[in-house]
């Protein structure tokens, strides 16, 4: 890890992602029920998800941002534990401020993960800003950190790698699991 991203890393308290193309591989499967109604699909990787509840566990909170509404995602939210969930605005700046007053939060202790253009203005005020090896050409410009593994394959898993490398928790985490 550079030692910019280092010194970015270790002072992030929360980890905001965008949900499709980040901790969904951004497809959404439209399911029809019983009753002629659809509901709606979406695949979370369980490495991300474990990855995340360490993270907490390990005293950096997490929320997610997306422009849809969303059953799916609304449920993996709660079953994470999440501290913030929003979906439903294509606009996320004014979501971004929201966070900082409710949390007490600098921006450089908020890192956010996106894939597309509607995630670049947070990216360029946060702490440390990822963007997954899917993400658009122009997202991952604007990057601090792009991951080898694309999104809903792993990429959360890595941002979150890289933020308790660069606290110092990782090595807890290896040791708990008896990894030499």
């Amino acid at each position: 890890m550079n030692p910019e991203l280092q010194r970015r890393a270790a002072a992030i308290r929360l980890l905001l992602l965008d949900v499709d193309g980040v901790l969904t591989n951004s497809v959404i499967y439209n399911i029809p029920g019983p009753q002629g109604t659809i509901f709606e699909a979406k695949g979370f990787n369980s490495q991300d998800g474990i990855s995340l509840q360490w993270l907490m566990k390990h005293g950096v909170e997490c929320g997610l941002i997306s422009g849809r509404e969303s059953q799916a995602t609304e449920f993996r939210a709660k079953q994470l534990g999440m501290t913030y969930l929003y979906m439903g605005k294509l606009e996320k700046l004014g979501i971004l401020e929201e966070i900082v007053a409710k949390s007490g939060l600098s921006l450089a202790q908020i890192a956010y993960a996106g894939d597309d253009l509607v995630d670049i203005p947070l990216m360029h005020r946060v702490g440390v800003a990822f963007a997954p090896a899917n993400a658009r050409p122009e997202v991952k410009r604007a990057a601090h950190h792009v991951t080898a593994a694309s999104g809903g394959d792993g990429a959360v898993r890595e941002m979150v790698e890289v933020l308790m490398r660069a606290n110092g928790t990782w090595a807890e985490i290896l040791k708990h699991y008896e990894v030499e």
